[in-house]
């Protein structure tokens, strides 16, 4: 494991880093890798951890994600773990006595794909569970990001602001058609052909099992169900599927085990 500053440095960063000032909890530690690389963020940087390093706990909680783990540090001290960064983001709940600007966390992702796509480091500050960044801390950033949060609860777990922030980011890099979160491929549309195909299915079974009554009523229903499918953005698998659930209806309900339901 490497240590201090030699720490998470290497290569071009494809994301913000999340800094985790003097976190308490190795469990939230984990968790926050978890959140991160849910994502797509993979650097992790711990600072002064309490519970020292490496920490058993995080490395469990973090499951999967413990390769975020293994060039997370430790740093000394803010300074040293934000020391090649371009832009500083510190997330904090409280107003400080510093005149720093605050924004929202999706004007800071945007911030931080701005600056990324420019060629710089971005570093986004954590606090510790129980009191949050200090003045020093927060000092060190360009802008505070703060979370719209019931103002009578205005206290968010570390983990889950991580999860919230690593969210904003993947939400935009999906947005972009950018590397962040893996998307599924698209489904390749159906035909119109296609459509058809299963309409007449549709009317089919619905026929068999009465659904078109009374009759003087079946031409009004049946050009709904026409409509319905064609308003659909159907794809070829989403057809398929829908052929095979109407097959296995016409076969009729299986008497269902209770020992398999979820």
């Amino acid at each position: 494991m490497r240590q201090g500053e030699d720490a998470g440095r290497g290569g071009a960063p494809a994301g913000p880093d999340f800094v985790l000032v003097r976190p308490q909890m190795g469990e939230n530690i984990g968790a926050a890798a978890r959140a991160m690389l849910n994502f797509g963020l993979t650097g992790l940087r711990v600072v002064a951890p309490r519970d020292g390093w490496p920490n058993p706990r995080a490395v469990a909680m973090a499951s999967g994600a413990g390769r975020l783990l293994d060039h997370a540090g430790p740093f000394a001290d803010t300074a040293a773990a934000v020391a090649d960064a371009h832009l500083v983001l510190a997330t904090t709940a409280r107003m400080r006595g510093v005149p720093t600007p605050v924004i929202t966390p999706a004007e800071a992702m945007a911030e931080a794909r701005a600056a990324l796509a420019a060629g710089q480091r971005v570093a986004v500050l954590f606090g510790p569970e129980r009191a949050g960044l200090e003045t020093t801390d927060v000092a060190l950033a360009r802008a505070i990001v703060t979370f719209e949060v019931n103002p009578e609860f205005p206290s968010l777990n570390l983990a889950q602001c991580v999860g919230l922030m690593a969210y904003e980011w993947g939400r935009q890099a999906a947005a972009a058609g950018a590397p962040g979160v893996v998307a599924p491929p698209p489904s390749e549309p159906a035909t119109a052909l296609e459509i058809a195909h299963l309409r007449r299915h549709f009317e089919e079974r619905l026929e068999a099992a009465g659904f078109f009554f009374p009759p003087e009523k079946a031409g009004h229903l049946r050009l709904g169900l026409r409509a319905l499918l064609g308003r659909m953005p159907l794809g070829r698998g989403d057809v398929q599927m829908l052929h095979g659930i109407l097959r296995q209806l016409a076969r009729g309900a299986r008497p269902v085990d209770p020992a398999r339901e979820d």
